[in-house]
């Protein structure tokens, strides 16, 4: 349960990293770290949650969209977590952080009002969180959107396996396994975004709703999939992702990638062979396991996942450090190679916390 005299004073003086405008019976929340993407931290979590509960029973609308031109969200600031783990205890900022965070995700992905993401510029990890499991998000031609955990040693969290498992066929695999980013209308067309706004007509659709909450689907309504008349960029691949990203291990995958021999599978093969193994056969367990659990299930294995990844010497902290601590882009993955990594250190990463320690978003 968040609470928001929890770590009050990291809420006062950071106070400006979110705003939170009220017009008429709308509720608009803005990220506001633009230096920083619009990367979300504890404190901003700490204080989107209580209004956006506050909002629930008073609001008819809530619109979230961040700062400047760059980013919605780029993620969370997981440069902090890793940071902290070398102090004792430290892992305690990832518990709280991860926590928190997917408590929010799931309060966004139940909310009983209309929940607007403006998902404009970069959004990735965290910022996927704030938006894809709301009612509508809508993108840009400046929307660029990717899962790219399993690059820094982790999996797509923040509801990730919940909503990447229920796009077609295989490509919510795909795109947790690679971080394979897309842009502009293809976000719509993979089923990410349910609506396409060109940016020079965000501010009207915005202004519209605002005037007219109670005619969200009207509104919205020419934005939609049916109006677009582009093609999905991985359409002349899809069949083959659905053929290899079916495969039963990661190593088969690759294999059937590799038997193919085209020049696309053949870099889809060089970016897995960069990412952390763990991460990639956790990721992949765990998208195939989301398409049979709730998104409350889903953040439930997601945070035991989080918090077996908060230790100095897990591929987390070193595919954190490796890509935005030292930038040396090196990381050292431990195990180095997929056949190193034993089913028995999976089912580990999936084994229950003990019972105060698990999540528990179902009693909100």
């Amino acid at each position: 349960m968040i609470s928001s005299a929890q770590s009050s004073s990291a809420v006062r003086a950071d106070e400006s990293s979110v705003l939170f405008q009220e017009v008429g019976s709308s509720g608009i929340i803005v990220l506001n770290r633009p230096k920083a993407l619009n990367a979300l931290n504890l404190s901003m979590v700490q204080q989107i949650y209580p209004k956006l509960k506050e909002w629930e029973s008073t609001k008819n609308l809530v619109i979230i969209k961040g700062t400047g031109d760059k980013a919605f969200c780029a993620g969370g600031d997981v440069k902090s977590l890793v940071l902290a783990l070398a102090q004792p205890g430290g892992d305690q900022l990832g518990k709280d952080f991860f926590k928190n965070e997917y408590i929010l995700n799931h309060l966004i992905g139940t909310y009983k009002k209309p929940y607007v993401a403006l998902i404009h510029g970069i959004t990735m990890g965290g910022g996927v969180g704030l938006s894809v499991h709301g009612k509508y998000r809508i993108s840009t031609e400046k929307t660029l959107f990717a899962m790219p955990e399993t690059a820094i040693g982790l999996f797509p969290d923040v509801g990730g396996t919940y909503f990447l498992s229920r796009l077609k066929g295989q490509l919510g695999v795909y795109l947790g396994l690679t971080g394979h980013r897309l842009t502009g209308v293809d976000v719509l067309l993979a089923g990410i975004a349910t609506h396409y706004v060109p940016s020079d007509k965000l501010e009207d659709v915005s202004q519209e709703l605002l005037a007219n909450n109670s005619n969200v689907d009207e509104i919205l309504k020419p934005y939609s999939p049916d109006n677009v008349k582009q093609e999905f960029s991985l359409a002349s691949q899809l069949n083959l992702i659905n053929e290899c990203f079916s495969a039963p291990t990661v190593e088969d995958i690759i294999n059937r990638l590799k038997t193919n021999k085209s020049e696309w599978a053949l870099k889809v093969v060089e970016t897995l062979n960069k990412m952390s193994p763990t991460a990639l056969k956790v990721t992949k367990k765990a998208i195939e396991e989301g398409r049979k659990k709730s998104l409350a299930e889903c953040l439930v294995t997601e945070y035991r996942l989080a918090c077996t990844s908060l230790n100095k010497n897990s591929d987390f902290a070193e595919g954190v450090r490796a890509l935005l601590i030292d930038k040396d882009q090196n990381p050292s993955w431990n195990p180095k190679t997929l056949s190193d990594v034993s089913n028995v250190l999976i089912e580990q990463r999936f084994a229950p916390l003990s019972p105060q320690n698990e999540l528990t978003v179902a009693k909100l």
